[in-house]
């Protein structure tokens, strides 16, 4: 792409994981600086910068500056500098590192209503509830390689586990964890804290026989659940457990 690609510019918008924007300029001049870069006309940007300002909700910020902002809300600020000019492709690149839950819940809800209204989205993101919430579809990248493609329920295909069911149980003898472990389907079972996990490689009712056998032997737990294999489980499952730099 040309420096002078302007036509071709216009249409994108880029959200680095660093912020940047100026600190001399508040944030409503932050937001019409970037998007002048490509709408000149004033009436349209102004619309199109209160537009950004009430996606990303800086609704009472338009007259701070960036250093009197927290990091929750500069990061708000950097996604509305780069979807002021309504691109049609937005790249965003870990935007909710380090922030608040209510600012990283804003931010979420912000990207799907520019999803919904029709904006292609190209996001990078280690939180895979984020994947979830987000993406229709999903590559996993590990050191530059793909490891895999596909839509949320295609890549949960590829656990090699079919179920999770965790309690909630107290001071749990070892033999009784020796006991799970040989039961039907189970994969593997782990035991920290308080917490039972057993995985299981397949099965239907594998829930109701675990609790069947706690009640056989008398074991009391506070809480039982089951849930399907998550894009976490499979993320760790292609790229390995061990700890990266």
């Amino acid at each position: 792409m040309k420096p002078d690609s302007y036509d071709i510019k216009s249409k994108i918008g880029v959200i680095f994981q660093e912020v940047a924007v100026f600190e001399e300029l508040t944030v409503y001049e932050n937001i019409d600086y970037f998007c002048g870069l490509y709408i000149k006309d004033k009436n349209k940007r102004k619309q199109y910068i209160e537009e950004a300002i009430e996606l990303v909700g800086l609704e009472e910020f338009k007259k701070f500056h960036p250093k009197q902002l927290s990091g929750g809300l500069l990061r708000r600020l950097n996604i509305a500098c780069g979807i002021a000019h309504k691109p049609e492709i937005i790249f965003l690149d870990e935007p909710t590192v380090a922030v608040d839950p209510q600012s990283r819940n804003n931010i979420l809800d912000g990207i799907k209503k520019l999803r919904d209204n029709g904006a292609t989205i190209v996001y990078t993101t280690h939180y895979m509830e984020e994947v979830e919430i987000i993406c229709d579809r999903v590559i996993i990248l590990d050191k530059g390689k793909i490891l895999a493609t596909g839509t949320t329920d295609e890549l949960k295909e590829l656990a090699k586990i079919e179920e999770k069911v965790t309690v909630e149980v107290n001071s749990l003898d070892k033999k009784y964890i020796e006991q799970i472990s040989k039961l039907e389907n189970v994969d593997e079972v782990t035991y920290n804290g308080n917490i039972l996990l057993v995985t299981y490689k397949k099965g239907k009712n594998n829930l109701v026989e675990l609790i069947d056998y706690m009640k056989e032997e008398n074991i009391k737990y506070n809480k039982i659940y089951s849930e399907r294999p998550t894009l976490n489980d499979v993320f760790l499952e292609l790229t390995g457990k061990g700890l990266r730099d």
